[in-house]
């Protein structure tokens, strides 16, 4: 199982990608699958760990990140022969080694950063297999052998059936998030909102919203761990995900669900296929019809919010998914 070495795996806070190896990663281990994990020296996992990076990158300054993930990467396909199958979690990188071994390998496309990296997939198609996390995500230009939507840990995100009057905006800082969009429909709406997140763009940070920031109505709290995630998106009254671009899957969004708390998103890439309007949330598409939305939450039942992650976005759901696709490959 190849993770991301961004950072720890599990993250201690923000880390989409090294949580979701995890997850899977323990969830194999539990069905008595043998998985050795490549990630950080600092990594936790009730598999076999091997490592050659002391700390993710974005952890320690003083790491070089192409060193790092140069060794880090070229270590998994050394030993290539020791393993059934490698699981690549790691974008693109990874797939300019897979000719030069027997093993197959499977990637998991976690969303495309940018259509610039295109050609590698494009490359490999049909040499690798694709695995994308929703169908909305899928390039026409690839074949991919399933779609696995992510489970979470939801025995960790309790139910919150009456909820305070906050929204929340829990993600990147990022335009492409829609940090701006979610300060207006709360502003609209005359809502307190809590802002909760790693500020991945300081200049849109600083012009878009620090300036509305004023330790009443709109809060920034910073990057936050599980337990305060649990407690954050489960009091508050909604999600806002007034996203800028098209989500390849949204984990704040299910995370949300699973607490009980609906979402109000635009209705842009996988969204559609995450969020059952008019029963867990709303798919607007304006800043005012998410403000409409804001006042129609009384109509939605918290608990049908987290049943509908309980069906389809389990760690064991991903996980017997997954395995489907290890079978498929190996036979």
């Amino acid at each position: 199982m190849l993770s991301p070495i961004a950072w720890r795996t599990p993250p201690r806070k923000y880390g989409p990608w090294e949580r979701l190896v995890s997850l899977l990663t323990e969830g194999l281990v539990n069905k008595g699958v043998d998985v050795t994990l490549f990630a950080t020296k600092e990594s936790v996992t009730a598999g076999t760990l091997h490592a050659v990076a002391p700390r993710g990158y974005e952890e320690d300054v003083e790491l070089d990140r192409k060193t790092w993930e140069c060794l880090h990467i070229s270590e998994v396909f050394e030993h290539a022969r020791e393993f059934d199958l490698i699981h690549n979690n790691f974008d693109f990188l990874p797939l300019s080694y897979s000719q030069l071994t027997t093993t197959p390998v499977v990637t998991t496309i976690h969303g495309f950063s940018t259509p610039k990296i295109l050609p590698v997939y494009q490359k490999y198609n049909g040499k690798v297999k694709y695995v994308s996390i929703s169908n909305a995500d899928r390039d026409p230009s690839l074949d991919y052998i399933a779609t696995v939507y992510h489970g979470i840990d939801v025995e960790h995100l309790d139910l919150h059936e009456k909820p305070a009057d906050y929204l929340i905006f829990f993600g990147r800082i990022h335009h492409d998030k829609g940090t701006k969009e979610a300060i207006e429909i709360a502003r609209q709406a005359n809502r307190k909102l809590i802002i909760a997140g790693l500020i991945q763009d300081e200049t849109y940070y600083q012009k878009e919203v620090a300036p509305h920031l004023d330790e009443d109505r709109v809060v920034y709290i910073g990057n936050v761990g599980p337990d305060q995630r649990n407690k954050l998106l489960g009091n508050a009254a909604a999600l806002l995900h007034p996203i800028n671009f098209n989500e390849p899957f949204g984990l704040s969004v299910v995370e949300a669900m699973a607490c009980g708390t609906p979402v109000i998103a635009f209705k842009r890439g996988s969204m559609p296929e995450v969020i059952v309007d008019g029963k867990t949330g709303f798919l607007v598409s304006t800043v005012q019809e998410a403000v409409q939305a804001v006042g129609n939450l009384g109509t939605l039942k918290r608990a049908d919010c987290r049943q509908h992650v309980l069906d389809h976005f389990s760690v064991d759901r991903m996980v017997t998914d997954y395995l489907k696709v290890y079978q498929q490959i190996l036979a």
